[in-house]
């Protein structure tokens, strides 16, 4: 997943959000039209089916009072006083009274045709083979058997019920062939015998005109089955007696009513089935792909409006990517400005939330990230004047003049051994000072260096001077800084013990407490009163004591290279002398370190061997 999303991925942060942007709003909108899509279709859908049962309904009701003014027809036949007195029997009149009752009854069918367009012919056939009709001189078909029509047997079976046919061809007379629906129902006499059938034969055609304009689309149609399966209407009956057209007749007489859609793929059919109440089916039948007039108008529309949409879509998502990246497209700005060293930038916060809390962090960051330069300068210079003054105190001017003037003057008193001892502990002084640039050195290298020193002071002082120094082993392979105590025991010599009548001694001692080594340089001297040493621990102690420029530049040599949790700690009494602890972390000693110790190489570099 996450593959694909960064193939599609942009190289702007603008360029993304107005893909995002118009890709959330083009699935929006497609989303909602497919809906409304949907529901439209199934909307149109179902009001076509609607109107679809509706048309079916109206067909049913008018073919219902077709049938009803047939039967109203027979009826009144039937109360025709001529009519009953054939029924009652002509047998027993004589025969011009029976010939005269049969042209009555001639004119009287005749009157109502004349009133009818749609009746084709009435008439009445008589078990005894006599036959009356609307025509005095009816001429019939001698090959057609009128007791063998349909309509007759049928009739003749309801016992006085009324018959409805099919539509079919009315034979019965010469030389005329016509489409008709037959109403016929058997003539009773009063105790129930049968004489005859009264046979109303409907004009097929004026049915044939009312149901062909029926309009259900294109394609659609009503067609009309008996409950017998024949269709007594259908307007392409000739096809489907050919079998060119099928029809789901089945269906329709096993659902009887309601609705049901065929699967024909694009020559779907929905048929609507009404039941007539006389054994006829009225069916309506709309194809699916029709009842949806306007579908390709809808699906050009919609792809129209779809278009438009998207043109928007991607215009709104330009204008609104554009907007938000603005701010951060600024910032980037100034972020390579920093980039390129220039701390000082600021970029104004504006009003978005978001945006505004970023700019004023990445303001923050670069004040933060300006001041920390700031103070890694500062240190680092400090730390240069520091390396400054310790090498300074190293190589003190008087230090030296001092000490090379008691060389020459112990060599013009013959003292020689003397004489070699100064010049060897001078020596050992400088090559133990010198550790191949490194700030940090072994113990053992702090405390030779610090003993050479002691050698050369107690030389030159005599009786005046005298020291001890008590270092744990364990901790002189431990690393400490160059010329740690020197200052320490510089100051301990001349503000402790040269001002001090009589004999003074410097106890230097080193162990090692938990992960810390703790040195004390503890002298015998005059000491300090509260006052100077509360002057000796402030951080300007430099300004208000010469003995505090070497405290002070020892306590920020040990707190840049170690912490503000390490230092130095006076404690003093006037005329007891003056104790000062240094506390450092145990570092152990670096690899290369012990490869130097192993190859015996002396520390302070082999050009400064004597």
């Amino acid at each position: 997943m996450m593959a694909p999303m960064r193939r599609l991925s942009f190289g702007s942060i603008q360029t993304n959000m107005a893909a995002a942007f118009a890709s959330l709003i083009l699935l929006t909108v497609l989303l909602l039209g497919f809906i409304a899509y949907q529901l439209s279709t199934a909307a149109v859908r179902r009001s076509a089916e609607d109107y679809t049962a509706e048309l079916v309904r109206q067909v049913n009701a008018n073919i219902r009072t077709y049938v009803d003014n047939m039967r109203t027809i027979s009826s009144l036949a039937l109360n025709n006083r001529d009519v009953r007195s054939f029924v009652a029997g002509l047998d027993a009149l004589p025969e011009d009274e029976r010939r005269a009752t049969e042209e009555r009854i001639s004119d009287f069918f005749r009157s109502i045709l004349l009133s009818r367009n749609d009746i084709a012919s009435i008439q009445i056939a008589g078990y005894d083979g006599s036959f009356v009709s609307d025509r005095r001189e009816a001429k019939l078909n001698p090959y057609v058997s009128i007791p063998e029509q349909s309509w007759y047997k049928l009739a003749r079976a309801a016992e006085g019920g009324i018959v409805v046919s099919s539509s079919h061809i009315q034979p019965i007379y010469r030389n005329e062939y016509r489409w008709v629906v037959s109403l016929s129902r058997e003539l009773r006499r009063d105790d129930g015998t049968g004489v005859g059938i009264l046979l109303v034969d409907l004009n097929f055609n004026v049915m044939n005109d009312m149901l062909s304009q029926i309009d259900l689309g294109q394609r659609g149609y009503v067609f009309i089955v008996s409950d017998d399966g024949n269709l007594v209407y259908h307007p392409q009956q000739q096809l489907v007696y050919s079998g060119l057209k099928t029809e789901r007749i089945d269906d329709v007489l096993r659902r009887g009513g309601g609705s049901f859609e065929t699967d024909e793929g694009s020559q779907s059919r929905i048929y609507t089935i009404q039941d007539s109440g006389f054994g006829w089916k009225i069916v309506g039948v709309s194809y699916v792909s029709e009842l949806v007039g306007n579908k390709r108008q809808m699906d050009l529309s919609l792809l129209a409006w779809g278009g438009f949409c998207l043109l928007v879509a991607i215009a709104l998502s330009v204008l609104l990517s554009r907007g938000l990246s603005r701010p951060i497209k600024r910032l980037q700005e100034r972020m390579r400005e920093v980039e390129r060293g220039n701390l000082d930038i600021y970029v104004p916060p504006d009003g978005q939330r978001e945006i505004g809390l970023l700019a004023r962090t990445f303001n923050m960051m670069v004040a933060q990230i300006k001041e920390l330069m700031s103070q890694v300068v500062r240190e680092q210079e400090f730390k240069r004047r520091s390396e400054l003054n310790a090498l300074q105190a190293q190589i003190n001017p008087h230090f030296l003049y001092n000490t090379l003037d008691s060389i020459v003057w112990m060599a013009e008193a013959k003292k020689s051994e003397e004489v070699v001892l100064m010049a060897s502990a001078l020596a050992r002084l400088f090559r133990s000072s010198i550790s191949k640039d490194r700030e940090l050195v072994p113990v053992r290298t702090e405390i030779e260096h610090i003993a050479n020193y002691l050698t050369i002071q107690k030389m030159r002082y005599k009786n005046k001077i005298d020291y001890r120094i008590d270092v744990d082993s364990a901790i002189l392979d431990c690393l400490t800084i160059k010329v740690l105590l020197q200052p320490l025991v510089e100051n301990a010599i001349y503000h402790g013990l040269k001002n001090k009548y009589g004999p003074g001694c410097i106890a230097i001692s080193g162990e090692r407490v938990a992960d810390r080594i703790v040195f004390r340089i503890a002298d015998d001297g005059v000491g300090m009163d509260e006052d100077m040493l509360a002057k000796l621990m402030r951080p300007d102690a430099r300004k208000a004591d010469g003995r505090g420029i070497g405290v002070a530049n020892v306590r920020e040599r040990i707190r840049l290279h170690f912490g503000p949790e390490f230092g130095l700690v006076y404690e003093s009494e006037p005329e007891e002398g003056t104790t000062v602890t240094v506390t450092i972390p145990a570092v152990e000693p670096r690899e290369e370190e012990r490869c130097d110790k192993a190859s015996g190489e002396p520390e302070g570099g082999r050009e400064a061997a004597p």
